[in-house]
């Protein structure tokens, strides 16, 4: 099948190889224009780009998707368009291009996370499922009919980063899936029903702060949804704290919330509002991540607080 590409980070590559693997003719890729990038800020292509120029196949880079870019859309004679993660928005003229309309690769079980950050928003919630949505793009936010869906079960050791690749992985296996149905005439639309439809809203730095008088469990979940990006993180000494990993302690200190109470090799156990958590993985400004060890060396920190 004739298919044209739109996707933009290192979640959309999968696909995209999928797709190629398949024997399926990638006849254009669209993705974001290049971005400056690392302390130089450099201009540096999106993976998308970069994985597009490697299998050799021609990368359209549009600020918007407007008319000019429908033309070049247009110009391309596709059959279908596969999105993911690509960033811009796809006005209704342009879902029409393609013989077949555009199947978008979503990271979530849709009605459940539309938006920009499923993948952190499951953790965050405490979600113990999520997966990959095939469906058929309509011009809502996330909003049109389902085509296939698979699960993935979240543990209390899934971080966003194990999770966006194992999401990544899921859905560049879905899409192949989905178009070989399509070209079978096998695939079958499901609406999504209105029940059960969350938002999940782009997330900030600010909210990455951890706060303490929240429990060890909320806070344990907001460590694993904010690793990678943007990273939790707290202060210490008016310092700024960022931190990587840590899990939940049962039981409840006779201390005040950010209080270390232990800081032992093992762990760095701060009281919460309910339980305490054991911070493994910290980093100070200018310097790597460190383990709870490697932290302790020489700074005594117990009786201190984060805040």
């Amino acid at each position: 099948m004739r298919i044209a590409f739109a996707g933009t980070p290192e979640f959309s590559v999968a696909a995209l190889d999928a797709l190629h693997a398949a024997g399926h003719t990638i006849v254009g890729v669209f993705t974001q224009p290049d971005r400056p990038a690392g302390r130089g800020q450099k201009l540096t292509s999106s993976p998308v780009a970069q994985r597009a120029e490697v299998l050799n196949i021609p990368t359209f880079k549009p600020l918007k998707m407007n008319a000019e870019a429908q033309d070049d859309l247009r110009m391309l004679h596709a059959e279908l368009m596969v999105v993911v993660a690509y960033g811009l928005i796809l006005p209704a003229a342009a879902l029409g291009i393609p013989r077949h309309g555009c199947f978008n690769i979503h990271a979530s079980l849709l009605p459940r996370w539309r938006g920009a950050a499923p993948i952190q928003r499951a953790i965050l919630a405490g979600d113990s499922e999520t997966g990959i949505t095939i469906m058929r793009m309509d011009p809502g936010l996330d909003t049109g009919p389902m085509l296939l869906k698979e699960s993935l079960h979240i543990t209390g050791d899934t971080n966003a980063a194990s999770l966006h690749d194992a999401l990544a992985t899921m859905g560049a296996k879905l899409i192949v899936e989905a178009v070989d149905k399509l070209s079978r005439d096998e695939l079958r639309e499901e609406v999504q029903p209105a029940d059960g439809a969350t938002y999940a809203k782009k997330i900030s730095k600010d909210e990455a702060r951890l706060e303490w008088s929240l429990s060890a469990e909320e806070l344990a979940r907001r460590v694993r949804g904010y690793n990678p990006m943007p990273v939790a993180w707290t202060e210490l000494a008016g310092e700024r704290i960022r931190i990587y990993e840590a899990r939940m302690e049962p039981g409840n200190a006779d201390a005040a919330p950010g209080t270390i109470i232990a800081a032992e090799n093992d762990g760095i156990r701060v009281a919460c509002g309910a339980g305490m958590l054991d911070i493994l993985k910290l980093q100070r400004p200018g310097g790597k991540p460190l383990s709870a060890a490697e932290a302790i060396r020489g700074r005594p920190l117990l009786g201190e607080m984060f805040n």
